[in-house]
């Protein structure tokens, strides 16, 4: 197979089996056209069939509706219940075996590498998968010191060695740690530290290149016992794979430890066991309706959990191939990530919302020409805040290209539930609330007065597996539906807890209403419920308590970056400190400018319109301003920004900035500073 161009292959998969991913067979439930008629494939046309009566229950006939006006059909599913389904593999284990045994020629993974303009791809099928899984797991044995069951650390680029050596750690009946490599030493170094020693790892696996650093890393540690394998066709020649032992695994063990992105906090490890993940990976299948022998394509990372869990493992799931590239290569070149989708025919794919964002602005119509994107049945929205103006503007570009507009699924998962919590219809437009942003700061979804006053909530449709509560978090009574309140969940795909944190997993993992119900896991997210549908709105930490009203940082981020071309998208931070002498809370805003986008002399201007647009728009007064360049804002794996660190840096004085208007309590926070502080701004009236 060449290397990945601009052209449109014609011929069946690379290095599968099947002449085409997907064909819609038309029933006449639908009123249905051609795409793409070399594909011979069709999507169904919903203005002729998915009409229904608007719930009387909301004032003036006010309901949800997608974005073109129509109303979908939505299955009878209780409020907030969990969709049922049947399980098709115990464990990865099972699926990988099954695979092999079904289709052991069937390519599972191609991963594409940079090779200057294009994309070089490496391929590995399920037989060749499994010989070399169990290479690693019999390595593993072999080389166990101390404790054998102690769980695997994994540092590796994004690369096809990642996911054999994450495989044999199942094959192992180990608990892996899917990790990122450190490139360089500082944070991510000492966040893979805390990670060694909270996990107690007995080893690393990793490449050869990186073996001798890691090596001396380990022995800097003091950690004793940590056994170092590289892994790799030099590394694994004259292993027999004949020697693997299936392990007897229960499905209570833990498969693998998902330390959390720390949007909010220290990262901590998630407990997913066996039945977490089988339960999840068949929630996926069933919601997404995905067929056997599905192709995916993804460049998020592989050690994050929706690149992990919904791009990778789900794949393998059904039997299917998985087409992954570096998130570098993605953010260099975002029409990768299309020409991917084309070139190898792909089914589903999912994204954080900024990189549906970035091919809206960055693919060129030069880069976009010959584009066919009908293939896609999904693509997943999430893992940060889902914006309606993204959806649409994504759309939009590149329906000209098949792209239909029910393809693109708001999603909402957190990897204390594996992934998946939620996601919308493979067969509707998904739903869009435009609410009064007043009540809403009232925890109140209220239809909006006028367009100035509302704000446009995206759904991010119903539960799977999971059975969903909108809880008050001080009262911890349960709230009826339009009321805004944490989002407390409980299910099959629910996490074990936290590793070695006994306590917080208590209070966060079995929490009780107040009316009695238990064994409930605390999100820390806010939303609401409407007809089944999940509405999620922000972080309990993140929200922002001025005047008694509930603002959330995310709206005023966007309006930030809404009201001019020199603060960069995506680019924000907004939080409150509380101030020393007065024990006020101050609004803090910290925005990135693109690059070359203001000269320096502009920027006071900057700063001072930011303020006027929050004191006008939000009724916030002396809102301390600081510009920073392009960079700056410290972000998740995910993409999620990292306020409680934005946060921290600041207080720290430690960022770059460009410029800055403090109010006197804020400035007199800090460390030093070379600015004069403004006056303290009077309060607008409650």
């Amino acid at each position: 197979m060449g290397a990945m161009t601009n052209s449109s292959p014609q011929a069946p998969h690379a290095g599968t089996d099947r002449a085409l991913p997907y064909t819609h067979r038309c029933t006449g439930r639908w009123a249905c056209r051609p795409p793409n008629p070399a594909a011979m494939t069709c999507a169904p046309i919903f203005a002729l069939r998915r009409l229904f009566t608007a719930p009387k229950a909301w004032p003036h006939g006010w309901h949800p509706v997608p974005p073109g006006g129509l109303i979908p059909h939505r299955s009878p599913t209780a409020k907030g219940q969990p969709v049922p389904h049947q399980l098709q593999h115990r464990t990865l284990t099972d699926a990988v075996r099954d695979g092999v045994h079904r289709h052991p020629e069937r390519t599972a993974f191609v991963y594409l590498h940079e090779d200057g303009p294009d994309m070089r791809p490496e391929e590995i099928g399920y037989a060749e998968l499994d010989r070399r899984a169990r290479v690693v797991a019999t390595r593993l044995r072999e080389a166990a010191k101390g404790d054998p069951t102690r769980p695997v650390l994994l540092l590796y680029p994004p690369t096809l060695d990642f996911v054999t050596a994450f495989i044999g750690c199942f094959y192992a009946g180990r608990t892996a740690i899917p990790a990122p490599l450190p490139d360089e030493p500082g944070e991510r170094l000492a966040r893979v530290s805390s990670i060694l020693r909270d996990a107690e790892v007995g080893a690393v696996l990793t490449l050869p290149e990186y073996r001798q650093a890691i090596g001396a890393w380990l022995t800097a540690t003091g950690i004793p016992d940590v056994v170092c394998l590289s892994t790799g066709a030099q590394d694994d020649a004259g292993v027999d794979a004949g020697l693997w032992v299936p392990p007897a695994v229960r499905d209570t063990d833990v498969a693998f430890l998902q330390y959390s992105s720390g949007s909010t906090s220290e990262p901590k490890g998630v407990m997913v066991t066996h039945a977490n993940l089988a339960a999840n990976e068949e929630a996926i299948r069933t919601a997404m309706r995905t067929p056997d022998g599905v192709v995916t394509g993804s460049w998020l990372p592989l050690y994050h959990d929706m690149g992990l869990i919904g791009m990778t493992l789900q794949p393998l799931w059904v039997g299917g191939t998985s087409v992954q590239m570096s998130p570098v290569s993605f953010i260099k070149q975002p029409h990768r990530w299309l020409r991917m989708i084309h070139d190898y025919r792909v089914e589903g794919t999912a994204s954080p919302d900024f990189g549906y964002d970035l091919c809206v602005r960055r693919v060129t119509e030069e880069q976009s020409a010959g584009l066919d994107l009908s293939t896609l049945r999904v693509a997943l929205n999430g893992a940060e805040p889902v914006r309606a103006g993204t959806l649409r503007a994504f759309v939009q570009r590149f329906a000209g290209h098949g792209l239909r507009p029910e393809v693109v699924l708001p999603s909402y998962g957190l990897a204390e539930n594996t992934l998946l919590v939620s996601s919308g219809d493979t067969e509707a437009p998904h739903l869009e609330l435009t609410v009064d942003a007043h009540a809403l700061e009232r925890d109140e979804l209220r239809p909006a007065r006028s367009d100035r006053a509302g704000r446009i909530l995206v759904g991010c449709g119903r539960p799977t597996d999971t059975e969903a509560l909108i809880v008050d978090p001080v009262s911890l009574e349960v709230l009826p539906d339009g009321r805004v309140g944490e989002i407390w969940l409980r299910g099959p795909s629910v996490a074990a807890g936290y590793w070695n944190r006994p306590e917080l997993t208590a209070q966060t993992f079995r929490a009780e209403t107040a009316d009695g119900r238990s064994g409930y896991f605390r999100t820390g997210d806010l939303g609401a419920l409407l007809d089944g549908e999940l509405y999620v709105t922000g972080r309990i930490k993140e929200m922002l308590i001025q005047h008694g009203r509930n603002l959330y940082p995310q709206d005023i981020e966007q309006a930030i970056q809404d009201s001019g071309e020199a603060f960069r998208r995506g680019g924000g931070a907004v939080f409150t400190v509380t101030g020393r002498a007065d024990g006020r809370s101050h609004v803090v805003v910290v925005q990135e400018l693109r690059a070359r986008a203001a000269a320096e002399d502009d920027l006071p201007q900057l700063a001072a319109a930011v303020q006027a647009l929050l004191s006008r728009r939000f009724q916030l007064a002396g809102v301390s301003v600081v510009l920073v360049q392009q960079g700056v804002i410290r972000k998740t794996t995910s993409g999620k920004t990292q306020r409680t660190l934005m946060r921290q840096l600041f207080l720290d004085g430690a960022l770059p900035v460009l410029h800055q208007r403090l109010q006197r309590p804020v400035a007199d926070l800090l460390p030093a500073t070379d600015v004069t502080p403004e006056p303290a701004a009077a309060s607008p009236r409650p």
